[in-house]
């Protein structure tokens, strides 16, 4: 049964459009400011080196999305990861972001339960990741500790489990959105597709304490006796929610409408000011030296069993490069 999947027709794009960035904005007078995320070819890179059914491909997209986006807010040299664990027919999602802008991603699924998912039309995030957790990892180099984050899913979408995430974690009102889709494009030797993939955060950040915003708490929460204050939700933050909710999945990944654009659309009425873009590519860390490294780390009874054919055979789970080394060479028997 194939599944259905959302197409964009392709067009020639306009002179400003710009793939792979990630636009950061502000809107002063709100005290909200964002990022905006285009991924065209690097997207399309990491997806077509796996061969995963449509709806996976997709699910990894939209992870490959929010990762660059929170993780192109590094202020240092580190890496953001986010990975999901959970008992749906989608074990795993791994998206590695390092800061300057390289990323890599790949996904863990049960083949059998996913085409069955698929056949009865359970391709919603929800429906392939199942129960489980999110993690965001922050890593700050080998002399520093690590930051990482939970977040529960159950059931919902990966822009859920960021709202969820920056509302227990960081405390920070936030919005995001997420699309991916298969651009279809027409040639001389029929039509053709290539992924595309966008998204957008918003977040309140008020620079006065009055214009902040307190979460309320259950009084189970609260300590006995304790007063209990309810505060109003922030008229700026109300509306840059308003704003950010009439954006449709198409103007996330349309070829010919610029982030620049995009922003200018939603906000040119309170005023927005966008800031200079970054660059993101499609780079693994994977090499022959680093495998090598890995391969005499084993055990010798390790390596002797990793013998096949006379050679030892390694592919990385995240680019698909497949490295083949002769026993001898990582002292193994043949």
């Amino acid at each position: 049964m194939s599944t259905p999947h959302t197409e964009i027709p392709s067009r020639a794009p306009s002179a400003v459009a710009v793939d792979d960035i990630v636009l950061p904005f502000e809107v002063a007078s709100l005290d909200l400011r964002g990022r905006v995320v285009r991924l065209g070819p690097v997207v399309d890179e990491i997806l077509e080196k796996h061969d995963y059914p449509q709806p996976v491909a997709k699910l990894l997209g939209e992870a490959i999305v929010l990762t660059v986006m929170l993780g192109s807010a590094l202020k240092f040299d580190g890496r953001f990861i986010l990975q999901t664990q959970t008992e749906g027919p989608v074990r795993m999602l791994v998206v590695d972001y390092t800061v300057p802008g390289k990323v890599r991603a790949c996904a863990r699924f049960d083949k059998a339960r996913a085409a069955e998912a698929i056949a009865a039309g359970k391709t919603d995030a929800g429906a392939l990741l199942g129960q489980g957790h999110l993690a965001m990892t922050i890593d700050q180099g080998a002399d520093m500790s690590r930051y990482q984050g939970l977040v529960a899913l159950d059931g919902g979408t990966l822009e859920d489990a960021a709202h969820e995430y920056f509302l227990r974690s960081e405390q920070i009102p936030t919005r995001v959105r997420l699309a991916v889709a298969e651009e279809l494009r027409a040639g001389e030797g029929g039509a053709s597709h290539r992924w595309r993939a966008g998204g957008i955060m918003l977040q309140f950040l008020p620079k006065t304490p009055e214009r902040a915003r307190v979460a309320d708490l259950d009084p189970g929460d609260a300590p006995a006796g304790a007063e209990q204050h309810v505060f109003a939700e922030d008229e700026a933050w109300t509306e840059g929610q308003a704003l950010v909710s009439t954006v449709e999945d198409l103007e996330l990944i349309e070829p010919s409408l610029s982030s620049e654009r995009l922003v200018y659309r939603l906000f040119h009425e309170p005023g927005v000011r966008v800031f200079q873009a970054g660059d993101v590519r499609a780079e693994c860390s994977c090499s022959r030296g680093t495998v090598d490294s890995m391969l005499k780390s084993f055990s010798q009874d390790d390596r002797d069993h990793m013998v096949e054919n006379g050679k030892i055979s390694v592919t990385c789970e995240f680019c698909s490069t497949n490295y083949e080394f002769a026993p001898g060479d990582v002292g193994a028997k043949e």
